[in-house]
Formats: C-alpha cells, sequence, structure tokens
C-alpha cells in the first residue's frame, strides 16, 4: 500500500483546519460531562458531538440511550458503493478533576501552555473524538468509505449500558474496520497501536466488629476495631514483593520491549527511594499481570479523630485483569479472597462493582498494514505494538459483536498527558499527527 500520493494534499487539509479543530477541542472540554458526578453534562455533551457531526457533514446523526444509561451517538457518512465503512469511537465523558487547588490551570478552560493544551479531557478522551471529526473534516466531510462516528458516555464508569446499545443498533454500528482512538502512545512523538489491554473491576468491602464505637483505652487490647481489621485484610492481597496473592487469578509474559527504568522514574515522579513492587519486567507488570490498588478508605478523618475504637470500617478497591482471563472469574477471585482472609470473626460485607474485560486485539491483515503505511507517513516511523495496563471495555464488546472486523487501539495521547490526574494535557504536535494519521486510513481502506 502507498499512500504518499495522499499525504501532500491530506497533510495541507489537516494543517489549514488544525486551529478549527483545537477550537472545537477548547469548546468539548468546557463541558463539563464528569459521567460519575455530572449526568445532565454528559447528555449536554454528547448534544455537543451530535452537532459537531452534523457540521462535519454526517448524513444522519442519533442520540441513544438504553436501560437508563447514559447516552451514546451514533452518526453516519455512507459508504460509496463497494467501499468499506469504518467505525470511529471515542469517548465524551470524563473523570472527576480531584483537589482543584492542584491544577495549574482550570480544570475545564482549555489551556494552550508552550506545545501542550491543557484540560480536563483534552487527552481522555475528548482529544480523541476532537481528532475523529477532524479527519472527516480534512477529508471534506466526505470521506471516501462509509463512516459511523460512535461516541459514548460511560466509559469512565464501565460502559454498563453500552453492550445493549451494541445489540439495540448493530446494524447501525456494522464495520470491517473499528479505529479506537483511546490508548496511550509509547512515548511523545513516537505512535503505538495496543495490542493488549487490562480489564477492571472493583469492589466495596466492609469491615464491622461493634454495634457501636468503644473508648479505646477502656477497651482497646482485648476488642478488635474494624478499621485496624480492614487494614490487616487488605494487607493479604499482596506479598511482601508487592506481588498480588489472589488465588485464581492469570498473568502471561509481556512483549520484548524494554521500558527503561528512568523513564518510567519520571513520567511516574515515584519519590527518590521508593522501590517498585511485584516481580517480573515492567511491561508485564504494567500490560499482562493483575494488580490490586486500594483506591479509597472510609473511615474518620484525622482531622477528626477521637479516641474511639471504630465499629465499622471499609474500602473500595480496583482489581487491573490480564488479558486472556474473563473479568467475572477474576472478580470471583477477589470476593473469595476477602471473604476467607478477615480475621478476629469480624463481620464482612462485600458489594461488587463495576465489570469490564481485558481485551487482546491483533494488530494483523491487510487493513492493519494499510494503518501501518498511515502511521509512517504521518509520523515517520511504524507504531509500537504496546499493552496498555488501562481497561477500554468496549473494545471486548465490540470484536463479540463484528468478530470479523480489524480493531485499531490508537492513541493522541502520550505518557505525559495524565490521564486521570491533576494538570491533563494534549502535546498538540502530536494531536496533528493523530489527525493525519486518521485522513490517511480513511484514504487508504478506499484503496
Amino acid at each position: 500500500m502507498d499512500l504518499s500520493h495522499a499525504l501532500k494534499d491530506l497533510s495541507a487539509k489537516v494543517d489549514s483546519g488544525f486551529d478549527d479543530a483545537v477550537e472545537q477541542l477548547t469548546r468539548h472540554v468546557a463541558v463539563r460531562s464528569v459521567s460519575s458526578q455530572r449526568p445532565d453534562d454528559v447528555r449536554s455533551g454528547a448534544e455537543f458531538v451530535a452537532a459537531a457531526a452534523k457540521e462535519a457533514g454526517a448524513a444522519d446523526v442519533t442520540v441513544v440511550t438504553e436501560n437508563d444509561g447514559l447516552p451514546a451517538v451514533i452518526a453516519h457518512w455512507p459508504a460509496p458503493e463497494g467501499k468499506p465503512t469504518v467505525l470511529l469511537y471515542s469517548h465524551g465523558d470524563v473523570q472527576p478533576t480531584g483537589n482543584l487547588d492542584e491544577w495549574h490551570t482550570e480544570p475545564f478552560v482549555a489551556t494552550t501552555k508552550g506545545e501542550r493544551l491543557y484540560g480536563r479531557g483534552t487527552a481522555d478522551d475528548k482529544g480523541g473524538v476532537a481528532a475523529h471529526l477532524a479527519a472527516i473534516r480534512a477529508l471534506d466531510g466526505k470521506p471516501p468509505v462509509g463512516v459511523t462516528l460512535f461516541v459514548e458516555g460511560e466509559e469512565e464508569i464501565g460502559s454498563s449500558s453500552m453492550e445493549a446499545i451494541i445489540a439495540k443498533h448493530k446494524d447501525e454500528l456494522a464495520a470491517d474496520v473499528i479505529v479506537v482512538a483511546d490508548s496511550v502512545n509509547w512515548e511523545q512523538g513516537v505512535p503505538s497501536v495496543t495490542t493488549t489491554l487490562r480489564g477492571v473491576v472493583d469492589c466495596v468491602v466492609e469491615v464491622s466488629t461493634l454495634d457501636h464505637a468503644l473508648h479505646s483505652g477502656q477497651f482497646g487490647g482485648i476488642v478488635p476495631d474494624a478499621l485496624t481489621t480492614l487494614c490487616r485484610l487488605i494487607a493479604t492481597l499482596h506479598d511482601e514483593s508487592g506481588e498480588v496473592t489472589v488465588d485464581g487469578l492469570q498473568g502471561f509474559a509481556g512483549p520484548e520491549l524494554d521500558y527503561p527504568e528512568d523513564r518510567l522514574r519520571e513520567e511516574t515522579g515515584v519519590l527518590d527511594g521508593v522501590q517498585w513492587v511485584g516481580q517480573g519486567r515492567a511491561v508485564e507488570k504494567m500490560w499482562t499481570k493483575p494488580s490490586v490498588t486500594v483506591i479509597a478508605i472510609d473511615a474518620t478523618p484525622v482531622a477528626d479523630a477521637i479516641n474511639i475504637l471504630p465499629a465499622s470500617a471499609r474500602a473500595k478497591i480496583s482489581l487491573r485483569v490480564a488479558p486472556g482471563q474473563d473479568a467475572g472469574e477474576a472478580m470471583e477471585a477477589l470476593v473469595r479472597h476477602l471473604e476467607s482472609h478477615i480475621e478476629f470473626g469480624a463481620h464482612i460485607k462485600v458489594t461488587r462493582g463495576q465489570l469490564g474485560q481485558p481485551g487482546v486485539v491483533p494488530f494483523t491483515g491487510d487493513k492493519a498494514d494499510v494503518a501501518k503505511e498511515a502511521f509512517r507517513l504521518a509520523w515517520g516511523q511504524e507504531p509500537v505494538e504496546m499493552g496498555t495496563g488501562g481497561a477500554i471495555p468496549l473494545v471486548t464488546d465490540l470484536q463479540h459483536a463484528f468478530p470479523s472486523a480489524t480493531v485499531l487501539v490508537t492513541a493522541v495521547t502520550d505518557p505525559d498527558s495524565r490521564m486521570h490526574g491533576i494538570d491533563e494535557s494534549l502535546h498538540l504536535g502530536d494531536f496533528r499527527r493523530a489527525i493525519l494519521t486518521e485522513a490517511l486510513i480513511l484514504a487508504g481502506l478506499a484503496e
């Protein structure tokens, strides 16, 4: 596949429309579409995307919901006769901001500083939405293949109703190629395609030892308090090296890639002297082995501490599921571990939460070769084939619904983007290259 003949024209179109792409992304970031907290804003975000798709020439646009879930947008640019159809997926919902005092810019005001655009969602994943729309506009709103834009509003809370949406609208979403612009590039300036994704499950575990709190001096030393008991339970989830100890979880060897330690320390901001946890190579621990994290604890705040034995305490535990293992199976393994390791006869209640499947996404075949050439022209090199520790539950749902489709998991972000974190940002040069790559893919698939 030789796409060099299309490069000059599409590169010029991407350049001429780039300011508009950034401006559209800026307006989208201003919509505070935090799916875990602001469902009305997620609905407003869906309307924003629907209007943007119409402006980009979509023949039809619908906003759909199922099972009282949050909305998704489906827009079509019909395929010319004999041409394939490409599904472009991203999500418009975002994570909460965290502590606003720690941000150096306003989270919902996209702000350019140097070569980066800062703001919640600039990278994950409103940047992906903007890249899809910009690629279509670079083709004058008339792509040479069929295009379906699919933008959901629940990805950050597990995509719980998306399976039902896919089932209800399967004919409208059917495609030969699926581009999921929601991963991360190998590094700034170096593209990637993601070939494995960890899944995610979580639960809330509540431990109770008393029917009311007690004076810690009067009864401490004989009555187990709930918070200490919870801490002891949490400690059983890992061994002394930090390796996960939950029976029934699976993992496998990762790709032959070297993740330099100095780069990892710079990207993570790990403090001097802090050691890595777990066993194996970095790419395995991050991409192809399970991990367990305590992401929240409910207990008395230090500022409000009094000398009592807490009667109950609870924690939210997140498990990243290795590619190849069923997420439901992993959830049950975690629950069994918690229930079987509680000490002192304490009462325990485990409430199951979200469940997102992991994925294995081969980067092979003629359509993948078109993408490789597009990356080579837009970035000056072929993409690194890598895994990611993050979950995109919809990838597996789409693979099950359309088993013959080629799935390409791409990215607009880089390891410095701080997705989900404080000062989230998008590198504008990589954003432009991502748009050009996608436009070249659409052009190449027509041939």
